[in-house]
């Protein structure tokens, strides 16, 4: 099992009730499995934006940094809830790979936005980016993938990782 970002298969699942439809992502949908980690942490949909406040995701698991939305409002909570329960989905089904939207509070790999709600990004990962690769799941962006990585990635869950 590959599990990607439901937004990016086309699920509104976006804070403003949107999604993220990936087209490569989307034609392939039948050999992933869609998560996204905010509705797993029971946030609304539509939901305000939110962003990392003092530091990345591995800040947040270490409980040096949070996750508080554009009222203000601390979701940290719900973030480490919907990464856990994004974890668990893993273990259970021995998931090695996930393909998670880029920038994302909770899916971002390599950047982050900055925390000031102004569209400026930080180097980083987001809660369950960290939360996966600290538990031994390779984390990639749809900006990472093309057809060839993709394929090459189904063949390997579909051989059972070998």
């Amino acid at each position: 099992m590959i599990l990607v970002s439901s937004c990016l298969l086309g699920n509104d699942v976006k804070y403003n009730g949107g999604n993220n439809g990936h087209e490569l992502l989307m034609k392939y949908g039948q050999y992933l499995t869609a998560v996204c980690p905010e509705c797993l942490g029971r946030l609304p949909i539509p939901r305000p934006p939110a962003e990392l406040q003092g530091g990345d995701g591995e800040a947040v698991l270490a409980g040096r940094a949070r996750v508080c939305n554009k009222e203000g409002l601390d979701v940290t909570g719900h973030f480490l809830q919907g990464a856990e329960q994004a974890l668990e989905l893993a273990r259970k089904h021995n998931v090695r790979v996930a393909i998670l939207k880029a920038n994302s509070p909770s899916c971002g790999n390599v950047q982050i936005y900055n925390g000031r709600f102004d569209g400026g990004k930080i180097p980083g990962s987001g809660v369950t980016a960290a939360l996966l690769r600290k538990n031994g799941i390779t984390v990639y962006s749809e900006k990472e993938i093309d057809e060839d990585l993709l394929k090459r990635l189904i063949s390997a869950d579909e051989a059972g990782g070998k």
